[in-house]
């Protein structure tokens, strides 16, 4: 896969960080610009609870396939269990996260942040249990060990910035991967995941945030 190695130069990822489509109302808990897609799995978060971290994910179905329905149907409870061999590895899971970015860099919200996605598992984070309860889910479309796509890095930049901004409770030194609160569990998103290239990318984009006189 050909990656743009110069991306603190591209063009378009500058006009996607200046222009931040993904803005979220606090209240509803919904990022504007992204595609809703309800998840039946999801519940209240525990009465008192502030959310202050997000779990990075990587995801693919079947493994190593992208662009399906098949992720989508998995956080809704319509996938297919007898649909492909691996799923009888998953049968019957019922997950969910709040934000899913395909390949092509679009965002999919299946749960408001207000509510508890059921993404994270059993996970610690610091010494405190149940990720669930404080954390919001963003899952990448792709695998540990393939470059995520571009696209994927300029929406996951937007959307961050766009949770940083509406809720200040949480950070940039708030963001974990998936392994990190779940290790020997867990290993996504994986190697090919680019942190420097986020955080490069999320420093650029909250400097424009205040710089915005509105």
């Amino acid at each position: 896969m050909a990656i743009n190695r110069d991306y603190r130069c591209s063009t378009q990822v500058e006009q996607a960080l200046t222009n931040n489509p993904y803005t979220i109302d606090p209240d509803s808990g919904l990022v504007e610009s992204a595609r809703q897609c309800s998840s039946p799995n999801q519940d209240q978060r525990p009465a008192g609870t502030k959310f202050d971290l997000v779990v990075l994910h990587g995801i693919s179905l079947p493994p190593g396939k992208f662009g399906g329905p098949e992720i989508e149907q998995l956080f809704t409870n319509k996938l297919d269990w007898d649909g492909h061999p691996y799923f009888n590895e998953i049968r019957g899971t019922e997950v969910s996260t709040h934000i899913l970015i395909r390949r092509d860099g679009e965002a999919v919200q299946f749960v408001p942040f207000g509510k508890r996605a059921w993404h994270a598992g059993e996970s610690c984070f610091r010494g405190q249990l149940a990720c669930n309860d404080f954390s919001v889910g963003i899952e990448l479309e792709g695998q540990d060990d393939l470059a995520y796509d571009d696209r994927q890095y300029q929406t996951l930049t937007a959307v961050l910035g766009a949770l940083i901004t509406a809720y200040p409770e949480l950070s940039a030194r708030r963001i974990a991967a998936h392994s990190d609160i779940s290790p020997g569990r867990k290993t996504d998103p994986g190697p090919a995941f680019d942190w420097l290239r986020l955080y490069d990318g999320l420093s650029h984009e909250l400097s424009q945030d205040k710089s915005d006189p509105q």
